[in-house]
């Protein structure tokens, strides 16, 4: 397997559990005394009234000339008494301690409570290079829509089957689970990657960090969803078997909700290749078994074989009906140069940046009865075509806009989570297969297929489709010159292998199954036809002698299903539709305002006033007000200055230091390059792993190559105009020291 780009139990709290108690007990002692806030007591007792029901605890009212205000605890109430006072009444107290029948009082006071929900925006030191989420461009993926609403990802249990992850890392043990982890590499239940020269574990660790990094740490970034637990399975450091990829599938289903996952057969554009027979029925144990019946989810990427003309449906793990496959697509639009197509991806999130099961963990506190094809449903619905480039963008029989580059278009995560709270579910999965071929047809330059399919009956009866399989077994001389094409009674086409230049294998495709996604909800009844065309060599030739198709779907009508859905609880900026507690921000409302802007109450006549997220002055990263002088925070390259509360460039740097240098495609995650505050250049700020440990540091060996970033102590400053330089070692035991203590999360490189 290529990346892209026995459990047993966890160690005991033991001295660790101590160590935190003594911390809080020393933290208290050392806190300056805090005046206590005075109480405020009401006019309203609540009271236990010996052997009396409703009538007798009415009469004993009536006698003290209270009110009554009902059970189970008796509340009364004085209309003359003084409806606050800072001290108890004591006429009221006194008559009702000589009162026989009442066993027990207390007059009212209030309490102080606050909501716990997200409030803020992450004080991170680089939350403001999380750009796919901090609303640096639109748009982005929508997650403070999804935070403002409480949905951080409380309650969900994560695992990367990977090459490991750094259970220790500080930006990540407060969220590590260790019965989400284990080492099927080494058969322990410790996942810690192996480091050794030339070994570069790290891909699990970034791609854990983009899901869970912890939030309000002062330690780099924050993960999209930094309240789920998160494990590691490491598995790829080692032999790769079936009985391998069948464990880490299979790892505690119960306990683990979304499994992740960025490798899988090499991209190379001429390969075919999926999972084994144990892996296979991990696969279908977990969709059936997992969560309690729900199905565990599977996340894939969708493959990084795009510079090699791969196809993903060539990808037995990505055109699974069992995993959901993400695309990716970059901040402008655009495709990357290495993503991969196929018509088995459902969605598409940012690439350079951030990988896709953080909006499904996001998504999975919403609803937590969501099985796995609500999940997909969902995702389908909440993906948008937005600024997403592409020829191939089509409208399917629902009328839904579906591409093979992006599935049906950016996942939004504020509208995923809204959705998921008014999502009903689905009946169960019917399964309905025809065999279309009789006989053996020759392909030669073209040939066509057409089969009439009837779904009814009271197993497989179909309304409205979902997955879409095409088994096929076919000899051809060149297997790569052959595009093959579906198309529904509906109307739709979907390529299922697009022409692999690479691909010179004469093998043609033994009993392999395509995949597409893109007749979603379509009636599946009517004639199906398969296109089979020659774009090679004239002389090609091949036969055709298995065509299967499975159509997989429910009996339900599934086109009007939460269709104004995404209208629902999303107002307009200028509107007064989101109450007096939230904030209206394009079309969402928000607990807060993202950065570069702040909250603004509008007043559009005198009886009438709404709650908009106004923009700061350009100068500020996060502000108070509009002016100058209003920032509480400063972009990158800016200084903040208290006294004047306003910000400007510090010498000899730009006034704006953009992400562009951030945006090469430098090492991959879940088919996506990871997000910019995993990647620094020259005069960008790093982090090494200790609270409030930022600093502007640069590194470049004696030969000028770039070098991992180091603990604090391997540097030498070199000053305003030399270079910094490492003291005394040489760069391979930098490396090894380095990751022996913090590990590689955070690389940078050197501008000389």
């Amino acid at each position: 397997m290529a990346a892209r780009p026995g459990p047993g139990p966890g160690p005991g709290p033991g001295p660790l559990l101590l160590l935190l108690l003594g911390l809080v007990v020393v933290a208290a002692a050392a806190a300056p005394p805090v005046s206590a806030e005075p109480r405020v007591y009401l006019s309203s007792w609540a009271v236990r009234v010996a052997a009396a029901g409703p009538r007798e605890a009415g009469g004993l009212a009536r006698r003290h000339g209270l009110l009554c205000l009902g059970q189970p605890y008796y509340h009364f109430k004085h209309r003359g008494t003084r409806q606050k006072a800072l001290s108890r009444h004591w006429g009221w107290n006194m008559r009702l301690t000589k009162e026989p029948k009442v066993l027990w009082f207390e007059q009212q006071t209030v309490k102080r409570r606050t909501k716990r929900s997200v409030n803020v925006v992450p004080t991170d030191p680089w939350f403001y290079k999380q750009w796919y989420m901090n609303n640096d461009i639109n748009p982005d993926l929508n997650i403070l829509t999804a935070w403002s609403k409480g949905y951080t990802g409380l309650g969900v249990v994560l695992t990367v089957l990977d090459d490991g992850i750094e259970k220790d890392h500080p930006d990540l043990s407060a969220n590590y689970d260790p019965l989400a982890s284990y080492d099927f590499n080494s058969n322990d239940p410790d996942p810690q990657p192996r480091y050794a020269a030339g070994d570069e574990n790290w891909h699990g660790t970034r791609c854990a960090g983009e899901v869970a990094a912890a939030a309000n740490n002062r330690i780099c970034g924050a993960g999209v969803a930094y309240n789920a637990k998160v494990g590691g399975v490491r598995m790829l450091d080692g032999p790769i078997t079936d009985m391998v990829e069948a464990q880490s599938l299979s790892l505690r289903p119960q306990h683990i909700h979304i499994y992740s996952a960025s490798w899988g057969p090499e991209d190379d554009g001429k390969t075919v290749d999926g999972p084994g027979v144990l892996a296979a029925e991990a696969f279908h144990r977990g969709v059936t078994k997992g969560r309690g019946g729900l199905g565990s989810i599977f996340i894939w990427a969708s493959g990084n074989g795009g510079i090699n003309y791969d196809n993903c449906n060539c990808d037995g793990y990505t055109n699974s009906i069992y995993t959901l496959a993400v695309g990716s697509v970059l901040a402008g639009g655009r495709r990357p140069w290495y993503g991969e197509g196929c018509s088995a991806i459902l969605t598409t999130t940012y690439s350079s940046r951030t990988t896709s099961e953080v909006q499904i963990v996001s998504a999975m506190p919403a609803l937590p009865a969501l099985t796995w094809r609500d999940l997909q449903h969902l995702v389908i619905r909440t993906s948008k075509p937005a600024h997403l480039q592409a020829e191939d963008w089509a409208v399917n029989g629902v009328g839904r806009k579906v591409s093979h580059h992006y599935g049906y278009g950016l996942l939004d995560a504020g509208l995923l989570v809204e959705m998921a709270k008014e999502w009903t579910g689905t009946r169960p999965q019917r399964r309905c297969s025809v065999k279309a071929l009789h006989t053996p047809r020759n392909i030669g330059s073209k040939l066509t297929v057409s089969t009439d399919v009837s779904c009814s009956g009271r197993t497989k009866h179909i309304r409205s489709l979902e997955h879409v399989q095409v088994q096929l077994s076919l000899s051809y001389s060149r297997r790569g010159d052959l595009v093959i094409a579906l198309t529904s009674p509906m109307g739709t086409t979907s390529t299922l292998v697009t022409v692999r230049p690479y691909d010179t294998s004469q093998q043609g495709y033994k009993d392999w199954t395509f995949m597409s996604t893109h007749f979603w909800d379509e009636n599946p009844n009517g004639t199906w036809t398969l296109r089979l065309e020659n774009k090679g060599d004239a002389y090609n030739t091949g036969l055709l002698t298995g065509f299967i198709l499975h159509l997989h779907g429910t009996d339900e009508e599934m086109t009007g299903t939460v269709l104004l859905a995404p209208q629902r609880g999303r107002c307009h900026p200028s509107s007064a539709d989101c109450g007096s507690s939230l904030f209206a921000y394009r079309r969402s409302c928000l607990s807060y305002c993202p950065p570069r802007y702040y909250g603004h109450t509008q007043r559009a006549a005198a009886t009438n006033a709404a709650r908009v997220c106004a923009s700061c002055h350009p100068s500020c990263y996060t502000c108070q007000g509009a002016s100058a002088n209003n920032c509480t925070a400063c972009p990158p390259a800016g200084t903040f200055d208290e006294l004047t509360r306003s910000c400007s460039p510090p010498q000899g740097f730009p006034a704006e230091e953009g992400l562009q240098s951030d945006l090469l495609p430098v090492l991959v995650c879940g088919s996506l390059i990871l997000s910019a505050f995993l990647y620094v250049t020259y005069r960008k700020r790093r982090c090494d792993f200790s609270p409030n440990s930022c600093t502007q540091v640069t590194a470049a060996s004696s030969s000028g190559t770039s070098l991992p970033a180091r603990p604090r102590s391997f540097w030498q400053s070199g000053g305003s105009h030399a270079p910094n330089r490492c003291l005394g070692r040489t760069a391979r035991t930098h490396t090894a020291q380095y990751r022996a203590r913090c590990g590689p999360w955070f690389l940078f490189t050197s501008s000389l």
